[in-house]
């Protein structure tokens, strides 16, 4: 797993839209030739990179293009390949016919815009809810067969610096980083544990997307249109790509749908395999569905330490960082198939009481609730873009606290983290499944209540 920056210099590039605008209009002319610049906007998201949408009107004609880039120069320090290698792996991919973006340029020190490239914008949605809410008939096909293309792409053709992973060096990684944040979290340890004693044999290597997911790929009305956000490549087994879409987190509240909250496992699967994909092997599958669900609760623990140490101050790093609970909940609902059907069974505890209503003077949790109320009533109506996309996020981030400050729930337990992680404790253990249940479902009730996963998890564990 790519560790975020942990550098204190994370002031923007570029100052101002204006500055960005007179700079981009400089690197435009030395890419594409004399033109005029109109519509540059942010687009909304983005955690790690900027995107930046424009026009360019040349001859006569306007073109779409996107900037993508670093927004600080700290983001690129530590990792494994820059922007101008994956410029390079997306000029590749769509060499090998890939519908991936076209790169018309990368950036040079001296455009002063730091790292990126600039791309042909894509015409298409890439919203997981407008895309999931009307999917294209072919979608979940085209994804199948799309992600084969990836596989196939000569890894001769692809940049040097694209990393080999080695899944046990990679485990391993993940465990002492675990173990860095306070190695205190029952759900991961769990799932370390479980990753150990599953780990498969390596798979013949093939050019892995490593982010392949709703959110991640373009729709329009005839299907697939590009594939987005390489900067996760790497060298490694086409089931980690196979199984990331397939992750709760990323179907958005389509559970009845297992691929990408689409369709079904068997339909994707054959996409894949009739374009040339390796066969699917459905226990190697499980594994990586378990590493990577793993993979990303770390991920979450990590946003909050960028955060804390001063990396990135932005409140969307807390927010992130929160969503842990979501990847825990899913990681017990994975692995607990492992259990005894008695312990399956098993009722669980009834959660803590909520804090009594308060009679005096205004709570934290008053206060809080008024702050949150003034952002969504004043701040959040005269905001656009990504301002408002960052007053949203102040709003979740309160929302958080607020309903943490009645629960008094606590994810973290060493002693149990540390009997789960060593072996000691397993989930054959009478009531620890249960334990484990009623600490997730509590913990996820507070920071993501809305989560779709949660709601199921109730149904199925009677919480």
């Amino acid at each position: 797993m790519r560790e975020i920056p942990t550098k204190p210099d994370v002031a923007p590039i570029a100052g101002s839209v204006t500055d960005l605008s007179d700079l981009l209009s400089l690197l435009m002319l030395r890419i594409v030739g004399a033109g005029a610049l109109s519509g540059l906007s942010r687009l909304s998201g983005g955690a790690n990179m900027e995107s930046w949408s424009f026009d360019w009107r040349a001859e006569g004609r306007t073109a779409g293009y996107v900037l993508r880039r670093a927004p600080s120069a700290a983001y690129m320090a530590d990792r494994p390949f820059g922007h101008r290698d994956e410029a390079a792996l997306v000029m590749a991919a769509c060499a090998a016919g890939v519908r991936a973006p076209e790169v018309v340029g990368v950036l040079e020190p001296g455009d002063a815009l730091g790292t990126g490239y600039v791309m042909r914008r894509v015409v298409g949605e890439v919203s997981p809810a407008k895309i999931l809410a009307d999917p294209p008939a072919s979608l979940l096909g085209d994804l199948g067969r799309e992600l084969a293309h990836i596989h196939a792409i000569p890894l001769e053709t692809v940049p040097d610096a694209i990393p080999p992973m080695d899944t046990g060096a990679a485990l391993a990684e993940l465990k002492a980083r675990f173990l860095s944040y306070g190695g205190d979290r029952p759900a991961i340890a769990l799932a370390i544990r479980w990753c150990e004693d599953h780990l498969p044999d390596p798979a013949p290597p093939v050019l892995v997307h490593g982010d392949y997911r709703m959110g991640n790929v373009m729709a329009g009305v005839d299907g697939l249109a590009a594939v987005l956000d390489w900067e996760l490549a790497h060298r490694g087994d086409a089931h980690e790509d196979l199984a990331f879409g397939c992750m709760s987190v990323w179907r958005f509240g389509q559970l009845d749908r297992p691929a990408f909250g689409l369709g079904s496992l068997d339909d994707y699967f054959a996409a894949y395999e009739g374009a040339g994909g390796t066969r699917v092997d459905v226990d190697r599958f499980r594994f990586w569905l378990v590493y990577r669900t793993l993979w990303w609760a770390l991920g979450c623990l990590q946003m909050g330490q960028a955060w804390r140490s001063g990396a990135d101050k932005t409140v969307e790093r807390v927010v992130v960082g929160r969503r842990t609970a979501e990847q825990e909940l899913d990681l017990v609902r994975l692995i607990e198939a492992e259990a005894p059907d008695a312990e399956r069974d098993r009722a669980l505890s009834a959660s803590l009481d909520a804090a009594p209503a308060p009679m005096g003077e205004p709570t934290n949790a008053e206060m809080v609730e008024a702050v949150r109320d003034w952002i969504a009533s004043a701040i959040k109506p005269a905001s656009e873009g990504h301002a408002k996309f960052e007053a949203v996020v102040a709003m979740n981030a309160l929302g958080i606290v607020l309903r943490d400050l009645g629960a008094g729930c606590r994810a973290e337990d060493k002693a149990l983290a540390d009997a789960l992680l060593s072996g000691e404790r397993t989930l054959a253990e009478a009531g620890l499944l249960a334990k484990l249940r009623r600490d997730v479902l509590d913990k996820c009730a507070v920071d993501s209540p809305k989560y779709a996963p949660l709601a199921a998890a109730r149904a199925a564990w009677r919480g």
